[in-house]
């Protein structure tokens, strides 16, 4: 039996397309006319900052807000993910596109190789090498790089080796900072790109039997919120004192989920505006370089678009904008309704609930 789903994941494996990477115009091709170091700075699960004010968060995070605003950050009010959880998030990001999910479960979609999407081969990791970028993956946990999967970067942090078989994904905890600086400083002579990804504050506990309780989830992912302000206060200036005309970005892959009781709650059916919001509101805080900020930046809604719109602003060239993805989330549905992938929240932030078949 267990032969059986073995050959039946590598035949997904080995046959999955990845055909909904293809773009709808000639952004593969783009040339930069701008060339400063960007660093994309992804904090798991950290709420945006407008949501973090109100709904079940309602928490006071003036004083990192401050700090960032002080910095020259430009902060994106009520932007959120198109997906969750992290890999299905990630991958409509560095794809550039919609997936769907591929298929209409989570059981199903386990046969997919997400993370190959996000470190392997992808529109993004191809533009920038393209434009001559040196790529640097800076990881705390190896979930992303699990499975052997090819690296399309030029340097990770954590090694192959380094990684046990048997390991789940999250039993590692690098500390980023302890090399990064030295990094930022050997690679001074090339033009560079830095994804870096932190599991933290990650979100409220995945199932009922790991979980503390509606308020003692709350208390503990806004615990660690705190503790995250606080890692990204250092990156930031560590940026900032070795490179600081560079494009910062630091963007969330999903929400909090905070309201919830626990993560797996939300595969119900729900119109609650707070509730489903708590899932896919995501931070998004942008330095750009010399404060030019583009005239189009209020067309950042949604993570799927965060690139395509990036790489108008470093060509000069506002013409990719015409295919801008539309800012649509997207959520896996077990209970309530027949199992299936529902548009949850439309092109314009409403909650609502539409089944979509490919």
């Amino acid at each position: 039996m267990s032969l059986i789903v073995l050959v039946t994941k590598y035949y997904h494996v080995a046959n999955e397309s990845h055909d909904w990477m293809g773009q709808p115009d000639d952004i593969n091709t783009v040339i930069f006319k701008k060339k400063p170091n960007i660093y994309v700075i992804q904090p798991d699960g950290y709420a945006n900052f407008s949501e973090l004010k109100k709904g079940h968060y309602k928490f006071d995070n003036s004083k990192f807000e401050s700090f960032l605003v002080g910095e020259n950050f430009k902060l994106y009010n009520d932007f959120r993910s198109n997906y969750v959880p992290t890999v299905y998030s990630n991958s409509s990001i560095f794809g550039m596109k919609h997936h769907y999910y591929k298929a209409q479960s989570n059981e199903e979609n386990e046969t997919y190789n997400f993370r190959q999407d996000i470190i392997g081969e992808n529109p993004v990791l191809d533009i920038l090498k393209a434009n001559n970028y040196k790529n640097h993956l800076f990881l705390q946990e190896p979930y992303f790089i699990l499975g052997g999967i090819g690296l399309g970067y030029d340097y990770c942090n954590i090694n192959a080796n380094e990684v046990s078989y048997f390991s789940n994904g999250f039993d590692m905890d690098k500390n980023i900072k302890q090399e990064f600086e030295s990094h930022i400083v050997n690679n001074k002579s090339s033009n560079n790109f830095y994804f870096i990804e932190k599991i933290k504050p990650w979100h409220i506990s995945n199932n009922k039997r790991q979980s503390l309780g509606r308020d003692k989830e709350r208390e503990a992912y806004l615990n660690r919120l705190v503790e995250v302000n606080t890692w990204l206060i250092d990156m930031v200036t560590i940026i900032n004192k070795n490179d600081p005309n560079s494009l910062i970005v630091i963007i969330a892959d999903h929400g909090g989920f905070v309201g919830y009781d626990y993560e797996l709650e939300s595969r119900t059916k729900n119109l609650d505006r707070d509730l489903v919001h708590s899932v896919f509101t995501s931070a998004l805080a942008i330095k750009w370089p010399d404060n030019d900020i583009p005239d189009y930046d209020n067309r950042l809604k949604s993570s799927v678009n965060l690139f395509r719109i990036m790489f108008s602003y470093l060509s000069n060239n506002d013409s990719y904008l015409q295919n801008l993805q539309e800012d649509k989330s997207y959520l896996i549905i077990e209970e309530g309704a027949p199992n299936g992938v529902y548009e949850v929240i439309d092109d314009i932030g409403e909650v609502v609930f539409k089944s979509y078949e490919k």
